[in-house]
């Protein structure tokens, strides 16, 4: 590769708030959509909800000209909604489902439903490689008092491991998409420490678009303005991150989002602010790359949005399994029942009620047996990933009996020295 290599890759988000029969001007949105990235003709182009077939193919027809590689990640019941376009061809492609995402008998929220997921394509431009990932995680419903935070940390913490373990040839990673955290969360911390991923909105110079870079805000006449009452300029859920390995360097020239209207025509393209960023990558020596994540004067949070993320997957585990003991109850108490029942018809004293009392017994059985499945599959889910963080800070405890605290870093190439004497 040229000393003097560099590219400019110009990038789009959106979450397209596609659901169908729900989502107000789904079929007029996805249209004016469709002109402006043709218009706009961007190198990728990487979606979120876009739940429909019907909207994604076409979108796929109206695009082609510009876009002509396309791919829609279907996983679930109705689809993870992922979906990207690119001006380039695709080398690879693949996803990962993610193990936990909210609750079956939570029917109004849905998660459960969609298969949230991550996606992965590989793209090769002028002799280097990009890893682009496109994701959403599970929604957070009440702030107060959020129900699905552990499922939400145990899918930053399979998001991140994935990158990690599917960017090892890449020369540039890029992730964009909703993650439903805002930046000072812990999933958000937990993402970006482990795998060096940098933050489009912090790192460019020229950022254009809503106050502090928020992707839901008031004006946009799509949104719940009960839920942003609390925040007042919006909030930012929607992300581009991204990095470059040693010899390589990434930047962000510009950053743009929409400010709750349509660049064009004035109309939201959805209740998302769509983000819109210019990045430059050039070669770079590695002693000057200023990616590295090698910072040996500063004390790296790491270790301690590590710690925090393993006690909430902690607290995650004892409330499933509080769950799935009281099912355990209440299937004991449903076949107690179901014995007397038995026990009455076949006496003759109370016939006409045991029979009627049958069928509600053994749809309470059947409901508590599905709840306790399900409840032990999630401590199953949490306990894996709260495992694979217990071995990262043991292994941490042990760099730190030999020498400074442990950097991201160097954890990560302890972990890869590891795994080369294994084999």
């Amino acid at each position: 590769m040229k000393p003097n290599f560099s590219l400019r890759l110009r990038i789009f988000n959106l979450n397209c708030w596609g659901i169908p029969y729900l989502s107000k001007h789904r079929a007029d949105r996805m249209r004016r959509l469709g002109d402006f990235l043709n218009q706009e003709s961007f190198d990728l182009a990487l979606l979120e909800e876009v739940w429909s077939e019907q909207d994604f193919q076409y979108l796929r027809q109206k695009l082609s000209p510009t876009y002509p590689a396309a791919h829609h990640f279907r996983s679930g019941i109705i689809g993870s909604g992922l979906c990207v376009f690119s001006k380039h061809p695709i080398q690879e492609i693949t996803q990962h489902v993610y193990t936990l995402n909210g609750y079956p008998y939570m029917i109004h929220h849905g998660d459960w439903f969609s298969g949230k997921a991550v996606g992965l394509l590989v793209l090769h431009l002028s002799g280097m490689v990009l890893n682009a990932y496109v994701t959403h995680l599970h929604a957070e419903y009440n702030r107060r008092k959020d129900i699905y935070l552990a499922h939400r940390v145990a899918q930053a913490w399979e998001l991140a491991q994935f990158i990690h373990h599917t960017s090892k040839k890449a020369d540039v990673v890029l992730l964009c998409g909703d993650l439903n955290m805002h930046p000072e969360d812990l999933g958000c911390c937990l993402l970006k420490e482990w795998t060096g991923l940098r933050d489009a909105y912090l790192e460019t110079r020229d950022f254009k678009g809503s106050e502090e870079g928020n992707t839901m805000v008031p004006k946009n006449c799509y949104v719940n303005q009960q839920e942003l009452k609390p925040f007042p300029f919006g909030v930012r859920i929607d992300y581009m991150l991204y990095k470059a390995v040693s010899g390589f360097y990434i930047s962000c020239k510009s950053l743009e989002t929409t400010t709750g209207n349509d660049p064009y025509s004035g109309t939201p393209l959805s209740d998302h602010e769509a983000l819109m960023a210019t990045l430059f990558v050039r070669h770079s020596p590695p002693q000057q790359n200023p990616n590295s994540t090698h910072r040996p004067a500063e004390r790296s949070p790491l270790m301690s949005v590590l710690k925090e993320a393993w006690t909430e997957l902690g607290l995650g585990m004892a409330q499933a399994r509080w769950w799935a003991a009281f099912a355990s109850y209440v299937i004991g108490l449903g076949l107690l029942l179901l014995a007397l029942l038995c026990v009455l018809a076949a006496g003759g004293g109370a016939r006409e009620a045991a029979i009627l009392l049958w069928t509600p017994s053994v749809g309470l059985v059947l409901w508590a047996g599905a709840f306790y499945l399900f409840h032990v599959q999630e401590v199953n889910g949490l306990y894996r990933a709260h495992a694979e963080l217990q071995h990262v800070l043991g292994r941490a405890r042990e760099a730190q009996d030999l020498g400074p605290e442990p950097q991201p870093a160097l954890l990560l190439g302890q972990q890869e020295g590891d795994r080369t004497k294994e084999q």
